[in-house]
Order: structure tokens, then sequence, then C-alpha cells
């Protein structure tokens, strides 16, 4: 008799991002403006832990509206791979993304008008989300109340959005989109109307969702505070993600405490690598450059070539 031993089939590599929350894998989303295509987004990666708190940063035009879009369900991406939790983004028939937005995300819009219905009050804005889920009065009527108290806002429940504040909105706005024990909770420049003293009061409860609920959260701002809040910075630029802030705190000798910001630039999973403006203005490097692999590092040196045409050029604009 044969002795015959079955092998064992060799392990797969494990899935990019297969434990975040949030994975985009080289996602592209494409537009056609006036006969002319535009890529918003080109080849984007990015993974979000569950019960993050983060931060995207960008310049006008960089893709990060388009990417919250694409996240929150709004949008659809045009190529790659976008997952929120057991959500697949490219495969979403108009009615999962329905239910998608109804029930795993949520969302703040800059303009506080977007969010609240002017007609209802704080509670009745609140309760609206688990009526169309299908949510039991009294149940509703619970959760508005725990939710409001928890942001503050308990004592203003009967009033209605032009009865409130623009951070007293906002404060409702993010209760609103937390009725539904959503995943991850979207935050489009949820400061970007406000002062200072209320853009703290705004961020301080975008805070208590993350930390007390649990709630994943992603923020896309200009506000340079808001961004230095969280632990972990985003910037995007020309539809990719090109580096990353992450802070810590450390206490020295003395008990004292101090916040640590240490950025890093993002390689891709294509291998591509945006190196900083400054960076690249410093040390000359522009078109071409020359690589060089050393055992601990990667050097990256300008192109003598061009550096002799650009100096013999500059001393012919002179004479």
């Amino acid at each position: 008799m044969t002795n015959t031993t079955q092998q064992a089939p060799a392990s797969r590599k494990a899935e990019y991002g297969a434990n975040a929350l949030i994975v985009c894998d080289n996602v592209v989303r494409i537009y056609q403006v006036e006969g002319i295509e535009v890529q918003a987004l080109q080849g984007l990666d990015l993974l979000v832990d569950p019960g993050e708190m983060i931060a995207i940063i960008g310049a006008s035009g960089s893709g990060k509206s388009t990417l919250l879009n694409v996240l929150s369900g709004l949008d659809a991406p045009t190529a790659g791979r976008a997952r929120v939790g057991g959500w697949d983004l490219l495969s979403l028939t108009a009615a999962d993304r329905l239910t998608y937005r109804r029930s795993a995300v949520g969302f703040i819009w800059q303009q506080t008008a977007r969010n609240l219905l002017p007609y209802l009050s704080a509670m009745e804005n609140v309760a609206l989300p688990m009526a169309f889920a299908g949510v039991r009065p009294r149940t509703r009527a619970r959760r508005a109340r725990d939710l409001l108290g928890s942001l503050g806002m308990g004592d203003k429940a009967t009033r209605r959005p032009g009865e409130l504040s623009g951070g007293e909105q906002q404060r409702v706005s993010i209760a609103v989109a937390l009725a539904n024990h959503p995943e991850v909770l979207f935050a489009d420049e949820p400061t970007g109307e406000l002062d200072a003293a209320t853009s703290e009061e705004v961020f301080a409860a975008l805070r208590r969702a993350n930390t007390e609920l649990g709630t994943t959260v992603v923020i896309v701002t200009h506000d340079a505070e808001v961004a230095g809040q969280v632990q972990r910075t985003v910037a995007i630029r020309d539809g990719r993600t090109a580096s990353e802030v992450f802070r810590r705190t450390a206490i020295d000798e003395f008990g004292a405490s101090s916040v640590i910001a240490e950025e890093y630039a993002v390689l891709d999973r294509a291998g591509r690598l945006q190196l900083p403006a400054d960076f690249r203005s410093t040390l000359g490097l522009r078109d071409r450059v020359r690589l060089e692999l050393e055992q601990d590092h990667v050097g990256i040196w300008p192109d003598a070539r061009a550096a002799v045409a650009s100096k013999r050029a500059a001393t012919e604009d002179k004479s």
C-alpha cells in the first residue's frame, strides 16, 4: 500500500486592510466635466482602524471631498477597491446605497442648514432617521433624549434650528448622524462656519462620539486647530495620500506632558512616494532623480545633468 500525504495548501497572502474598518485600495474616481475627463482620485490608498478619529486635509481640488463622498455613499468610485465594514462600495445597488447611508454611516455637512429640517425640533430631527429605519416611537424618543443629553443639548430638545446658534445646530446634527448607531461618522468641514470657541464645543462633541460611543470619526477640514487635535492626520495631494502625521503624548522626567507630532511620507501599494514641496525645492529635485539602495536607507539625488543645464541657463540669462 502506498502511503500518500496530502499537501496543505499554501497560505494565501493576507488581504490588504483585512482588519481595517475602512479600506481604500488604489481607488480611482473620474468625472466628465464639459467633455473633459477629470481624475479626482488617482489610485488612492487609505486604511482606517475601528475606533480611530482622523482628520483628512489637502488643498482645494486635492480630492479630499471626493474621497469623503465616496466613503459616505454619496458618490461611487470608478475603479479600485473601497470597503467600509462589510460594505463593498463598488458593488452597491441604488437600494443598497440608501440602506448603507441610513444605517452604516452618519454624515455632517459644513452648512448647518443642510443637516436639519427647519420645521422640526431638535428632538424630532434626531428621531427622524430612526423613524425611517423602523425603530419604535418609544425607543426613538429615548435614544434622541440620550444623544442630545450627552452632547449638551438636552435642555434645548424642543427648540427648532432657527432658535439655536450655529454651534448648537452642529451638535444637534451630530446627534442626528449618530441616531442609527453608525460604524463611522463622516464630517465635512464641521467647524468651517464657526468661531474658535464654538468650534471647540463642536469638536468636543465629535470627540465624545468617538471616545464614549466608540464611533469611528473621519473629519475633512482646513482648520489646523482641528487637524492638530486628532492622533492621525492624513494629507491628500493630487488625488493620492501624500503624508500622515501621528501625534503622541510624551511625559518627561519632571512629569510634564507634551504632544509630539511625527510626519511620514506615504509609500503607496504601487511604490509611489510624494516628496514634500519644500524638500524638492531645497534639494533641487525635479523631473528625474537618481536612487541608490544602501544597507539601511534609500538615497535620492538630483539629476546632475539637469543641475548643470539649469546652472548654464542661469548664467546665460545673467549675461
